[in-house]
């Protein structure tokens, strides 16, 4: 599943987290002792037979037949589920999964379709733990098969989860409605009583009547449609492959498509509303593309004959991979060429990349448990490079693969945040799983476990895992086992090319002359939180290392630093370069310090060459003035990534305390020779977010120098900026920043060429294309005034392109006029203008505008308990919304106001890692502020003497 990446500036905070429970029933005991046969009992005497969160193991499903019928005019549905069980202890109870459903009929036949019972069975509610369990009066015997038949309804949900409904309107103005599925995680026991955790893998077999203006899609191929009463049609699906309940999806619309086919025979369909479908073209190309690409890669078909993507208007993250029919947010689908850029493109072509990605990776092979959801996102979001640098190298996207770094890095040096395996339970802190810590971090240690193992070592280590798991449930020690191609005796016998049992149990895989232990080594990055910082200092023809915990929220001069290094230790696989060769010399690091001798012919060493690992450099002892140098002088000694690397290295260890605010600019000095949009970006990015945070506090006399600074700094490269759509993808995305930001910045030229070409625009009706790449910048600055502002919002409500939409929406949120931010508010609470799934990005947007950040602050105060209500308390929207709101706070003052709301709602604040991410945000920001904004001040009156 694809969560939408916000791509906002922040020097401070770039991610969200998830909590950490306690673990706990890991295991599931024993069943309840089974009653007596005798007559049934009325559930009101009944107490209900299960204590736990997880449901008892005794009893397996094995195939699901659903039949469900939806009524998009009563916005209800009902239903009925037959599933197959093996029984595997004596017991008299049933206990699945239910939420919100109405269980109207519950009985149990046998392997001979015989009831166990003359009477409908008792069906007893546990709604905390969202279960229900069956009573049946004759015992259910272990070894022996039996059906459970359950009759059900409910109504179509209003939010993102379970069964939902949406709609849309038509260019005339009609409203058309549809229902669709999102389960992931445990939203499936919202449309039918299931066995809803991952492990439990079944066959589906599904039903769906509709009338006859309405198509159905599920996971599999239609096989058969039939009339049934009263004029409906019941389309009937083929069995599906064994999966898990999250990925069961069906849609009911009215949609349109387009259709081709892989080369080994998969059929691919696009779908979206009649009047968007225009607009599906190039996910089917890149949906080809990638199926095959992987098909390859992994070396496995894709076991399903169909692979639907559709365009879903009303969709709470970016896309789910449900297997077959792959939902979307439009935004992450449908593109346009004479309204989408090509950071849209890019969007899309990594999007169906992630979400094709799991059809193998989450959906072939599943995680056993929600603690480590990671071997599904982290190696999705690491295969969006894998598989767009393969058929889209146009696009670039290595270029992006640091900023998810960044985005990890930024999270996992605050003390709030996680290991990429951590204990969840219940459905609030599964949902926060499904963080930066899962997708990014995930992404980022494989591709440094990728470059330490080489391609060909990483890439037949995943098929082994692929092959052996497939269709069924893995951990961490199974991705381990086959990255180091050990195995047990069994598998050795059965001639799988593995390791004999003595090797297996050491886990071993050679490597530059050492025996590694793999398992040991990824266990310091998967179950430990954090990320090391590695203090690297000369002497002599040696290069001496030492690792601690990197924390941007504590200063080493701090007493608690030394309580929080205490435990703390990775097996850091190092990379470095000198001057003195174009080798990449490699070193695993497994003690707290170490050393590596590199020569006295060394001038300048560069450690984590092109980042491909996951840790933090600092350089000590002048190092940095080293490197400061090195880039003046000769910076394309270095490549791009290791120039980028340097400037995000820098500018943690600023906030962290480890090095001053001038060394760090100084070392940006040499960006006027830049010519890779990368380092630029970087660089530009630090001092653009220092603006952002200080114009909230108000400080005009930084304020003026620092937007002048950067004008003056960087007006050769503004000035070479054209209007357009030429040029490469890094060109256009070079455009696309630096013209919103000198707009910002109050550039004469920007704002003369953005009011012209809007006022041009509004002239012509919206029927001047405007260049796709500086749309939003023209509209931002359209929208400073009444006219531009109202113009633009009628835009947004008739719009058929939603990428359009989100550029008019952005810069709707650029007013200055704080009635009109309110008023936008407003409207994404209502949901009709502004769609819900909106909502979140909106306030982050508001958030982000000097003239809005209170008001958002206060608007999410205020709506608390409708956004919990809309969102769900564990979601990524919430925690977004809560770290977006207060992530530029940065006085004390601030502070005392976040912890005190927190108070106020500390039921819900204490499950919610994100309220910690706040505070630490919060906490960092003043002490930022407290350090370096005398030292900003007087370096930029020196620039400008």
């Amino acid at each position: 599943m694809v969560w939408m990446r916000l791509l906002v500036l922040s020097l401070f905070h770039m991610s969200l987290v998830g909590s950490q429970p306690t673990q706990s029933s890991q295991q599931a005991s024993s069943p309840p002792a089974p009653a007596e046969e005798q007559s049934p009992l009325g559930a009101g005497n009944l107490p209900f037979p299960w204590s736990r969160l997880r449901l008892p193991r005794y009893i397996i499903p094995l195939h699901y037949h659903l039949l469900l019928h939806p009524n998009l005019t009563s916005l209800s549905f009902t239903g009925s589920v037959q599933i197959q069980i093996d029984v595997q202890n004596n017991t008299n109870w049933v206990v699945l999964h239910s939420k919100g459903l109405r269980i109207s009929k519950a009985t149990i036949v046998n392997q001979n379709l015989a009831h166990l019972s003359d009477q409908v069975l008792p069906v007893l509610h546990n709604p905390s733990h969202e279960q229900i369990g069956i009573f049946s009066p004759r015992v259910l015997s272990s070894g022996q098969k039996y059906f459970l038949h359950i009759e059900f309804g409910a109504e179509l949900a209003e939010g993102f989860d379970g069964f939902y409904r949406s709609a849309y309107r038509t260019s005339t103005g009609k409203t058309r409605t549809l229902a669709s599925t999102h389960f992931e995680p445990t939203s499936a026991r919202m449309a039918f009583p299931c066995f809803d955790e991952p492990s439990f893998k079944a066959n589906f077999s599904v039903r769906i009547r509709r009338s006859p203006e309405y198509i159905s899609l599920s996971n599999m191929p239609v096989v058969k449609t039939l009339e049934v009463d009263e004029g409906l049609l019941e389309d009937q699906f083929d069995a599906s492959v064994k999966m898990s309940t999250y990925l069961v999806a069906f849609v009911i619309c009215d949609f349109k498509s387009v259709t081709a086919t892989t080369s080994s025979g998969v059929q691919v369909s696009i779908y979206a509303s009649p009047e968007t479908w225009m607009q599906t073209r190039y996910a089917l190309e890149v949906a080809v593309k990638m199926l095959d690409f992987y098909e390859e890669y992994f070396n496995i078909r894709y076991p399903l004959p169909k692979q639907d993507l559709i365009a879903i208007p009303d969709f709470g993250s970016g896309a789910m991979e449900n297997w077959g029919l792959t939902t979307y947010r439009e935004t992450s689908l449908l593109f346009d060429p004479l309204t989408s850029s090509i950071s849209d493109k890019l969007w899309v072509t990594m999007v169906i990349g992630h979400e094709l990605a799991h059809q193998w990776f989450g959906n072939l092979v599943t995680m056993e448990w929600w603690n480590d959801i990671w071997l599904n996102e982290g190696f999705a979001r690491y295969m969006e490079y894998i598989s767009v640098e393969a058929t889209y190298p146009d696009l670039k996207v290595e270029e992006y693969l640091l900023d998810t770094c960044f985005s990890a890095i930024g999270h996992d040096s605050l003390n709030s945040s996680r290991p990429i395996s951590s204990p969840a339970e219940n459905p609030t802190q599964i949902k926060q799983m499904f963080d930066a810590v899962s997708y990014d971090k995930g992404a980022c240690v494989l591709h440094m476990l990728r470059h330490f193992l080489t391609d060909d070592v990483f890439q037949r280590g995943i098929v082994r895992y692929l092959r052996k798991y497939s269709y069924r449930n893995a951990h961490n020690q199974d991705l381990w086992d086959s990255l180091a191609n050990t195995c047990s005796e069994e598998d050795f016998i059965s001639g799988k090319h593995c390791y004999g049992s003595r090797q297996a149990s050491k886990n071993a895989y050679l490597f530059a002359g050492e025996h590694m232990d793999l398992t040991a080594m990824m266990d310091t990055w998967i179950v430990q939180k954090g990320i090391p910082l590695v203090t690297v200092t000369r002497k002599g023809p040696h290069l001496l290392l030492r690792q601690d915990r990197f924390l941007r929220t504590v200063l080493p001069s701090d007493g608690l630093w030394s309580t929080l290094q205490q435990g703390f230790l990775w097996h850091i696989p190092l990379t470095y370069k000198t001057d003195a060769s174009s080798t990449t010399h490699r070193h695993l690091m497994t003690t707290h310090t170490d050393s590596i001798h590199i020569g006295e012919e060394v001038s300048w060493v560069k450690v984590n060459t092109d980042m491909t690992g996951y840790y933090v450099v600092h350089y000590e002892d002048g190092g940095w003035d080293e490197m400061t140098k090195l880039l003046r002088e000769n910076h394309t000694a270095l490549s791009y990534k290791d120039r980028t690397h340097l400037i995000h290295n820098a500018f943690q260890l600023i906030t962290s305390g480890h090095l001053p605010l001038d060394k760090g600019l100084d070392l940006i000095g040499y960006l006027q020779l830049e010519t890779h949009t990368v380092p630029l970006l970087q660089g530009l990015g630090y001092l653009e977010a220092f603006y952002r945070m200080i114009e909230k506090k108000n400080d005009f006399d930084v304020i003026s120098n620092l937007g002048m600074y950067i004008l003056r700094f960087f007006r050769s490269i503004i000035d070479r900026q054209t209007w357009s759509d030429g040029g490469s993808v890094s060109e256009r995305r070079l455009r696309s920043q630096v013209l919103s930001l000198a707009c910002h910045l109050e550039d004469p030229p920007c704002l003369e060429r953005a009011n012209q070409t809007f006022k041009d625009w509004l002239q012509s009706n919206g029927t001047l294309n405007l260049p796709t790449d500086v749309a939003e910048t023209v509209f931002s600055v359209g929208a400073r005034d009444d006219h531009g502002w109202r113009s633009l919002l009628h835009t947004y409500n008739i719009s058929l392109f939603a990428a359009q939409k989100s550029k008019v929406l952005f810069a709707l949120t650029c007013s200055r006029d704080t009635n009109k931010l309110h008023k936008l508010l407003e409207l994404g609470l209502e949901g009709k203008v502004i769609r819900s799934q909106d909502l979140s990005f909106l306030i982050l947007m508001v958030a982000r505008n000097p003239r809005g950040h209170r008001l958002a602050w206060n608007f999410v105060k205020k709506n608390w308990d409708t956004l919990v209500q809309r969102f769900q308390l564990g979601s990524s929207c919430i925690g977004n919304i809560l770290i977006s709101t207060t992530g530029q706070f940065s006085s004390p003052e601030e502070l005392t106001e976040v912890q005190l709301f927190f108070e106020s709602i500390k039921d819900q604040a204490s499950q919610l890692r994100a309220a910690q991410v706040a505070l630490d945000n919060v906490q960092k920001n003043v002490r930022w502020f407290q350090r370096n904004l005398e030292t900003l001040r007087s370096w930029l009156n020196k620039q400008l003497q």
